[in-house]
């Protein structure tokens, strides 16, 4: 590996140059992570041969202790740069049992072309998400009738098109605030202000507001309003950035016409950190009155409330947010540490207490909990205080339904679910909990529905919203559409285990024996003490006959009783 670190090779119609760290093709580049390209030159020293896990580990991250997902997670972060497909694979192919195989062709050359744009023409990308990004956008009127109706057509249509229309109300999605800090900690302060702007006009019924998750795609990238226009339907952009200097602070924010690219607003504010919340009500406030989005008197009641005034527990919650994240036990643990200290720091932190609930939630549903029954417990206890201190956010209410769910008390979820799409019309996440409490409770159809609808709001959905998909199509007995959804989801978290332990029960419906059996390998890695007893006691669906039915699916690929 060492004698070919630094030289330069084709992958098929990829070039790539491992001291840059770069992948080229035409007039594309992606950067990879180190240990990717490591792991790419390897492979790439040895097509055509069947590499094992072991020997990845051994040579590539020589004998350090990593996580069982490590090698997983760093295969699909270059079938992404690579624009591959695991199902119809180009460039690496997945052997069942054993490993991973480069199967395409490589071409040596110690001289970088002068124009790489003449390389050699690149194949039509068939992965999902690339092909969603890369796609014309729609600009045609007389599509705007199509897509309207949107919420009709089947899901694999949905997360393959560019956007949903933009419909008659003004639409506006509010991009991530820049932090110009020399601080990376001060991106907790950034992120809270962008995301706690879009919480305050999800709750108002007269505009379209597209989710965070959404938003995310275009964190540090260079991108003019007027294509995320054309890309997501939508007619306005806020943009913005955030400077914390010791006590000091200040947002510059500007509101631009997605049609004609011209500031409908923009202003600087130069403030006391301690007036951040201020700041953050009059940017949601010139928004409302710039685009005339007019307010019930219940609207304008619950934009009077602030979920907290101190800065220390809304940093320490903002902190919490990022290590929920994370999705590992350590970052689990340290997520309700930081939460703890922002109750500690302001007692009636509503939305500190639902979001340590559901933490703990996903403990429980994780098997990381030592005392599960006492952690539900907990987590229930946790969430009713959330929605008794501020039932003014739909984000209480979701930690209660989701809670609930968790404890498989669906009715008591639904109610908490729908009250938070009460409180908050455009709460993309609210519709895909809706959604997720249908798929556990034998409703497919109307689990598809609402989760066509929250992908709506949210047109690059988490791969929370293909889960649903995937557990709604399997109890349907569509194992084809399970498995199309469950796979892309999978390339975007390979650690979940539901979707996981779903795809698995999907491949032996299938037929694909060796896939399921591949991935309980995986499953067993990740969870070594899983086994079906544990899963039939926790995995939350209502009817003992779908239980069984996974139960019956599991066994068959290899999970232990």
């Amino acid at each position: 590996m060492a004698n070919t670190q630094d030289r330069l090779f084709f992958i098929a119609d990829w070039h790539v140059s491992p001291a840059e760290g770069a992948l080229r093709r035409g007039d594309e580049m992606v950067h990879l992570e180190p240990k990717a390209m490591e792991v790419l030159v390897y492979i790439a020293s040895r097509p055509g041969e069947v590499i094992t896990r072991e020997a990845l580990e051994r040579d590539v991250w020589r004998g350090a202790v990593i996580g069982s997902d490590a090698v997983t997670n760093t295969v699909i972060k270059l079938r992404k740069a690579l624009q591959d497909d695991a199902r119809q694979p180009r460039y690496i192919a997945t052997i069942p049992k054993k490993g991973y195989q480069l199967i395409a062709a490589i071409r040596h050359d110690d001289v970088l072309p002068a124009d790489t744009t003449t390389s050699p023409t690149s194949p039509e990308p068939t992965d999902t998400l690339t092909t969603a990004r890369t796609r014309t956008p729609f600009r045609h009127a007389a599509l705007l009738g199509v897509l309207a109706a949107v919420v009709l057509l089947p899901v694999s249509w949905l997360w393959q098109t560019d956007s949903p229309a933009p419909g008659d109300l003004p639409s506006i999605i509010v991009l991530p605030f820049n932090n110009l800090s020399d601080d990376p900690q001060q991106g907790n302060l950034a992120d809270g202000l962008s995301e706690d702007i879009i919480t305050d006009l999800s709750r108002l019924s007269n505009i379209r507001v597209l989710a965070g998750n959404t938003a995310q795609r275009y964190k540090g990238k260079q991108v003019l309003p007027k294509e995320i226009g054309e890309d997501l339907g939508v007619g306005f952009v806020l943009q913005g950035n955030v400077r914390p200097v010791g006590n000091e602070l200040r947002v510059n924010v500007q509101l631009v016409n997605t049609s004609t690219g011209y500031n409908v607003w923009a202003q600087r504010y130069d403030r006391k950190l301690a007036e951040l919340f201020a700041v953050q009500d009059e940017v949601t406030q010139h928004i409302v009155d710039a685009l005339a989005v007019k307010l019930t008197q219940q609207e304008k009641r619950l934009l009077a409330r602030r979920p907290t005034d101190s800065l220390l527990a809304y940093d320490y919650f903002q902190e919490g947010q990022r290590l929920y994240k994370v999705n590992t036990l350590e970052s689990s643990r340290q997520a309700n540490e930081m939460y703890r200290k922002a109750i500690e720091s302001d007692p009636g932190y509503g939305r500190a207490y639902g979001a340590q609930a559901v933490n703990l939630a996903m403990e429980y549903r994780r098997g990381w909990s030592e005392s599960p029954t006492v952690t539900l417990d907990r987590a229930l206890e946790l969430a009713k205080k959330a929605v008794s201190l501020d039932d003014s956010i739909p984000q209480t209410y979701w930690a209660l339904g989701f809670v609930h769910l968790a404890r498989k008390e669906f009715d008591k979820a639904e109610q908490a679910v729908i009250k938070s799409i009460d409180i908050a019309p455009n709460y993309a996440d609210g519709y895909g909990l809706f959604a997720l409490i249908n798929s556990y409770t034998d409703r497919p159809e109307r689990a598809i529905e609402l989760n066509n609808k929250a992908i709506s709001l949210n047109p690059y959905p988490s791969y929370e919203y293909l889960i649903t998909y995937g557990i709604a199509y399997y109890t349907q007995g569509d194992y084809a559409q399970s498995i199309k959804a469950l796979e892309t989801g999978h390339q975007r978290n390979p650690n979940h285990m539901i979707l996981k332990l779903i795809l698995t029960a999907s491949y032996v419906r299938a037929s694909r024996q060796d896939e399921a059996e591949w991935l309980v390998i995986e499953i067993l890695q990740l969870s070594p003490s899983l086994n079906l007893e544990t899963l039939a006691n926790n995995i939350p669906f209502a009817s003992e006959k779908t239980i069984q039915l996974l139960v019956t699916d599991l066994r068959a690929a290899g999970l232990p009783d």
